[in-house]
């Protein structure tokens, strides 16, 4: 038995919800159903997917000029046009609901910033839609064969050295030589950052300070600054986030964030030989 499906028995089944006042305005009722997924992706903390079922009309919730509509793959060239269009959008992940943008675009992750109230010098993750994207913006041949592949697609952040011929905007994080990347196990989002022909800035959907958002309910009072709101229900792995851990040093590793899979992370950083690094002792 893998590890993948060990953490799956581990997890409840996501059972219907009844639908809230807000679907019930344009949508008719919407209801999401947990389904098997059978790729080869390690199932970091989901047991199943969420999926979107319209039972009639293929409406959509308007809120002030912005749009809500499910997270399917029917919505993605929607979101894709968006992104290419320097808007920002927001996302379901396999952990938060998240701000997305093109992060090649100054215009666009100005626009996250000043949308979460978030001061310039904190810096944004960024999402590409599968492993082998992390070259183009990350170095990673320090790293044993195969590691990447075991983490991802799943909830966690890893930290790299940006790759001397990385795509990313120099005005991406200004003065930082590392930057964070995710490879959500989510397909939507990894069908947009696909689609766009770039990489997503991400980073997740609440004000600075507030808490992490799980349905798109938590974040309701700030939708109308985004081009649309995607909806992917409500997500079960809590409001941890992803566990981050920094792998700028060959054969070695540190968690900067514990997040929501830091015992199966550490598990297979150590089987790949990694050593978690020692804390500096401060003089």
């Amino acid at each position: 038995m893998n590890l993948s499906t060990r953490l799956a028995e581990k997890l409840p089944v996501i059972l219907p919800v009844p639908s809230s006042p807000l679907l019930r305005k344009g949508v008719s009722e919407l209801r999401f159903f947990s389904i098997a997924n059978h790729s080869r992706r390690l199932r970091w903390g989901l047991q199943k997917k969420m999926v979107w079922s319209l039972e009639r009309a293929e409406t959509c919730v308007v809120s002030n000029s912005c749009f809500v509509h499910p997270a399917t793959e029917a919505y993605a060239k929607e979101a894709i046009e968006a992104i290419k269009s320097e808007k920002v959008i927001a996302v379901p992940t396999d952990t938060l609901y998240g701000f997305a943008c093109d992060a090649c675009s100054l215009e666009a992750v100005n626009r996250i910033y000043e949308i979460k109230g978030r001061k310039l010098t904190s810096p944004l993750a960024i999402c590409v839609g599968d492993v082998l994207d992390i070259k183009r913006v990350a170095t990673t041949n320090h790293l044993p064969h195969g590691l990447l592949d075991s983490l991802l697609p799943g909830p966690v952040t890893l930290v790299l050295q940006r790759g001397e011929s990385s795509i990313l905007e120099k005005s991406l994080n200004p003065g930082i030589d590392t930057i964070g990347v995710r490879v959500p196990d989510c397909e939507f989002i990894r069908e947009v950052a696909r689609g766009s022909g770039s990489v997503l800035a991400l980073t997740s959907a609440n004000l600075s300070g507030d808490r992490s958002s799980v349905c798109v309910k938590d974040f309701e009072n700030i939708w109308q600054h985004c081009a649309y709101v995607y909806d992917g229900g409500l997500l079960p792995s809590g409001r941890a986030g992803s566990t981050i851990v920094d792998l700028t040093n060959a054969g070695k590793y540190k968690i900067i964030r514990a997040g929501s899979a830091k015992h199966a992370t550490v598990a297979i950083l150590e089987k790949y030989l990694l050593e978690e690094e020692e804390e500096e002792e401060e003089e």
